[in-house]
């Protein structure tokens, strides 16, 4: 099967020019710079005129809940929500039940996605405070790395023993696995919330949730992931960072580029001033924070100090969501709406088309060198996305895709939309009507180790 993308403008690796992409079978076989159509036959063409094509997104942070979670969400339901959403590729975390932290639980998953995943994916391998003995096992070219939890959060994967960490790092290390890490100090925060009940009652309100899971909790346990890491030379991603201190932990020149920060679209769209308005919808695991963090970490995207931008995927139940810092679940549901909203912001000159691209497909691919995707380059995947400019819609129930049904988002007018995405050279997504029949690949990685 031939295809023609013809008439956009392609934004890949810094640059944005009009041109034409063409597709062979899976791979991209061309890209040709300039207005002229190139000649031949196609079993397909694509006009994009007025439009930008790029990268499909890589989403290095999603919850799918399955198994063992899918009345929140499936595989299926979610990887249809990512396609969407212009994502392609995802790397789903080991919080579910049972927790992805033996092969056979791992194995399970591949044969889960295998069959229902509607584009390309992969599986963090969890750490706990006993199985750094099977890292020895895991098949480095099949994970993107090892998840590591140093603070309590949804599943409750806990990992707080020293010598657990220790080993963890040290293993991966020799493995040539990056860590990423979710960062927050669990004894901290249990003292807030402590405080916070016999302030307040037993659920306070949600508007102090920042203040229980607070910056304090995250710089004590990112200084620690970090301590680590240099002890170990292991590449270390902090997940999720939330405070504008933590941005001082990257870029470092003793690290190498070993230490590198992801932000995620609730921390980069809110503020602690949204409670109000938002209450538990986006409460999520570390907080959103004061509106200062917000901006700091708004302007680290352009800088350099964030290296990706992911979601947090995380689908609750609307009834979950009810309550205080207590009871409401943490996490929101954001993979089809991700890269909508990053493009608002270039909008709005918080960052540029090149840089967003380099955030959600390139860093990621270069991050945990993914095989041959992430890149308009001939002979990669063709994992393709296609946003329009200028196309308001509306978040609304009947359009969101992820099982639960609901969004933070409800009710926002989005201006940029997602007209068509291509995943191993199938067209998945085409101006809203989505082809349920296909199925994506199993991403590889490290091919050169």
């Amino acid at each position: 099967m031939r295809k023609l993308i013809q008439g956009g403008t392609i934004v890949n690796e810094g640059r944005a020019f009009i041109g034409s992409l063409i597709i062979e079978n899976d791979c991209i076989a061309e890209i040709i710079e300039g207005t002229l159509a190139p000649r031949g036959t196609f079993d397909e063409t694509v006009d994009a005129t007025g439009c930008f094509v790029l990268p499909g997104v890589i989403d290095g942070h999603v919850h799918f809940r399955e198994p063992g979670l899918t009345e929140k969400a499936d595989i299926e339901s979610e990887s249809r929500a990512a396609a969407y959403g212009g994502v392609t590729s995802y790397f789903e975390m080991p919080n579910t039940c049972p927790q992805t932290t033996t092969l056979e639980a791992l194995a399970d998953k591949w044969e889960r996605a295998r069959l229902s995943s509607h584009v390309n994916y992969s599986f963090f391998f969890g750490a706990t405070n006993t199985n750094s003995s099977l890292f020895d096992r895991l098949d480095i070219h099949s994970i993107p790395g090892i998840k590591l939890f140093m603070g309590a959060s949804t599943g409750n994967m806990l990992v707080d023993r020293m010598e657990a960490l220790d080993q963890t790092f040290r293993k991966a290390a020799e493995l040539h696995l990056p860590v990423m890490v979710h960062c927050e100090d669990s004894a901290l925060i249990n003292a807030n919330m402590k405080a916070a009940k016999e302030r307040f009652g037993d659920d306070p309100d949600i508007t102090h949730h920042w203040e229980i899971r607070s910056e304090e909790a995250c710089w004590a346990s990112s200084q620690l992931a970090v301590r680590l890491a240099r002890r170990h030379r292991t590449q270390l991603h902090i997940a999720h960072i939330s405070t504008q201190r933590e941005l001082s932990l990257a870029k470092q020149p003793e690290d190498e580029g070993r230490i590198t920060l992801e932000a995620v679209i609730a921390h980069i769209m809110f503020s602690n001033e949204d409670y109000l308005t938002k209450q538990a919808l986006i409460k999520c695991n570390p907080s959103v924070k004061t509106l200062s963090d917000r901006e700091a970490i708004r302007h680290a995207l352009m800088d350099g100090r964030i290296t990706t931008i992911g979601t947090d995927h995380a689908p609750h139940l609307l009834s979950q969501k009810q309550g205080g810092c207590a009871k409401a679940a943490s996490g929101m549901p954001m993979i089809q709406f991700s890269l909508v909203t990053m493009l608002e912001l270039i909008d709005k000159g918080v960052l540029t088309i090149e840089r967003l691209t380099e955030l959600m497909a390139h860093a990621p691919a270069r991050l945990f060198q993914v095989d041959g995707r992430g890149f308009l380059r001939k002979g990669y995947k063709a994992d393709i996305v296609i946003v329009k400019p200028h196309h308001p819609w509306t978040v609304n129930e009947a359009c969101i895709q992820s099982k639960c049904k609901w969004s933070p988002m409800m009710g926002y007018v989005y201006h940029w939309y997602v007209a068509h995405t291509f995943c191993n050279g199938h067209h998945l997504l085409d101006n809203g009507t989505f082809n349920a029949t296909q199925r994506g690949e199993q991403l590889r990685f490290r091919n050169h180790i």
